[in-house]
């Protein structure tokens, strides 16, 4: 007798059997993903937190004492002031300038003020790349290894973008750009193989927003700034390297002389610094390890709230504040 009987084919129980398999791998990713939503939300939180309380209570500033600080630019201004200053702090400084005389005249006041032997003063183009190479190897042989760099060299130049000279652009390029690529060459392998450094740069806030008379100067400080994040994001994601920091500055207006002719609507609110004001200011940033500041520190933060805004907005801020330079 004939049974009605119908037997599913095996074919079919696997089809179904590896249609809940996937339906579980998919449930999982889903639980999986939605568990890591959770730990970054969490983690975003705290670092919120962290941040806002490190403005109430700022970290401990780590001590410069017996570091070697190499500092660009010492011949006058912002360099003196912060050669001065590390000194003061117990630093082992490097002066470095293509100005001798002035780069001297530094090295005899640190003299005076910590009652030691001048610091070692050379003379160097740090917009020439060879001459960077052999400044590293003589300072390396004469003092030992930069354990901390100060790229502070830098050029002003403030004209309209059509009366710069193609030989302007590339000077300005050439010492406020490609002299950090040089000294990074020459002086942070050493850091890196010894997890141990600091590296200080001096961007602008001209490096944040883009200001009439400053066209070629805004794109180096802007690159000055690139440099220095994807620098310290590069060494961020390479695990042996936790203790070589970066520091980006980003001053307004320095009264250094490299300014010539400033124009402040409000000074009470935007004044030109001192030399040794903004100085103060640098080395607190670098002494509590910030990613990036600005002085006054405020500005950063309101800059980066006006982007949140229609550009028509940023402009309507700008020419209320109406500061900036006027053309040379």
């Amino acid at each position: 007798m004939a049974s009605n009987s119908v037997v599913a084919p095996q074919g079919g129980r696997a089809q179904r059997a590896e249609g809940g398999s996937a339906m579980l791998l998919k449930l999982y990713s889903a639980l999986v993903l939605l568990l890591d939503i959770l730990v970054l939300t969490v983690r975003c939180f705290v670092s919120i937190f962290q941040s806002t309380f490190q403005l109430i209570v700022p970290p401990r500033e780590k001590s410069v004492s017996g570091e070697t600080v190499l500092i660009t630019g010492t011949g006058h201004g912002m360099g003196r002031e912060l050669a001065v200053k590390f000194a003061a702090l117990g630093a082992n400084l490097v002066l470095v300038d293509i100005n001798e005389r002035g780069n001297a005249e530094t090295a005899r006041l640190v003299a005076e003020l910590t009652s030691k032997k001048p610091p070692p003063a050379y003379r160097c183009d740090v917009s020439r790349r060879e001459d960077v190479l052999a400044l590293a190897a003589k300072v390396r042989a004469e003092v030992g290894e930069v354990t901390v760099l100060v790229n502070n060299a830098g050029i002003m130049p403030t004209h309209p973008l059509l009366k710069h000279t193609p030989e302007e652009i590339k000077k300005i390029f050439d010492i406020n750009v490609l002299a950090h690529f040089w000294m990074l060459e020459a002086f942070l392998p050493s850091m890196i193989q010894k997890n141990h450094g600091h590296v200080v740069a001096l961007s602008s806030m001209a490096g944040t927003m883009g200001l009439s008379n400053l066209v070629p100067y805004c794109a180096s400080k802007f690159a000055v700034r690139g440099l220095m994040e994807a620098i310290s994001e590069e060494l961020r994601e390479d695990a042996r390297n936790i203790n070589v920091k970066f520091t980006t500055i980003c001053p307004f207006m320095v009264d250094t002389g490299l300014c010539e002719k400033p124009r402040i609507k409000f000074p009470s609110i935007l004044s030109m610094l001192g030399p040794s004001e903004a100085a103060d200011e640098i080395i607190t940033a670098m002494r509590r390890n910030y990613h990036e500041v600005s002085i006054p520190r405020s500005l950063l933060n309101i800059n980066n709230v006006c982007r949140v805004f229609p550009v028509k907005v940023c402009h309507l801020i700008k020419d209320f504040l109406d500061s900036g330079v006027d053309a040379v």
